[in-house]
């Protein structure tokens, strides 16, 4: 079985919105909802971990409650920083829990096909990551901001989750972490400081982190292209079905 933490302790200063940004409505419903709500129809996935702030256990847990079609959940309290959180989101994954993704709870676009890709990968190479192939030129910039390198764009990624882990690599990478007072930019850096090699899984570019307001209108859109897809979708399928009843009708 497969467990998913997600971790939504961040204050989310950048938003400016006063409280939780996973607790913002993007299109009529939290963030923190349609991200769990998306894993939810993955079926190797069982149980849901949403790491918050301490203060935040009780109303959030009570929150969720009031949402239909949710996996079995809890609700964590996150620790000092973002990699602390997730160990104590780990602490509370079930045994028999064989994979292990950490998502970002601010990704509410993320599709089923990039979790189900995640989870394959994890199982078979160990460590896997969302990503997408870089679009910008990367300038590595040293003292006095002058430019000392400039990466081949081929070999670049921009890593998103979910990361997915056997569940036994990802603890004793956190484990490793922890005694070295280590801390990464993300879950597959603790793996890859252990020996371990992460696999990329190509996602898309509408993975976004809500992370500012302009990301919150962002998200609207590409729900807005969604739904208007749909609304053709089926008009055209409801002209076809139309048209066909018209030739039998004929006959």
């Amino acid at each position: 079985m497969v467990s998913a933490i997600f971790p939504a302790a961040g204050q989310g200063k950048r938003m400016n919105a006063g409280i939780n940004k996973v607790l913002l409505e993007l299109a009529g419903e939290p963030v923190l909802v349609r991200t769990l709500k998306t894993f939810s129809r993955v079926e190797a996935i069982a149980e849901l971990i949403v790491v918050v702030a301490t203060d935040e256990v009780a109303p959030v847990q009570e929150k969720l409650a009031g949402f239909a079609g949710l996996k079995p959940f809890k609700v964590v309290a996150g620790g000092s920083e973002r990699q602390y959180s997730i160990l104590n989101g780990l602490r509370q994954v079930s045994e028999a829990a064989d994979v292990v993704l950490v998502h970002d709870a601010a990704r509410p676009l993320v599709t089923v096909e990039t979790i189900e890709a995640v989870i394959r990968t994890a199982r078979e190479k160990g460590g896997a990551i969302a990503a997408v192939p870089a679009k910008n030129t990367i300038k590595v910039v040293g003292q006095d901001n002058l430019v000392v390198a400039t990466p081949a764009r081929s070999t670049l990624w921009e890593v998103q989750t979910p990361q997915g882990f056997r569940k036994d690599i990802l603890w004793q990478a956190n484990e490793q972490a922890l005694a070295d007072d280590f801390l990464g930019t993300d879950d597959a850096s603790l793996v890859e400081r252990i020996g371990v090699q992460v696999a990329v899984v190509p996602s898309d570019y509408r993975n976004i982190k809500v992370t500012t307001p302009e990301d919150m209108l962002i998200a609207e859109a590409f729900l807005q292209c969604d739904v208007s897809a749909q609304m053709s979708a089926m008009t055209t399928a409801a002209d076809q079905a139309r048209q066909q009843w018209l030739k039998e009708a004929a006959k």
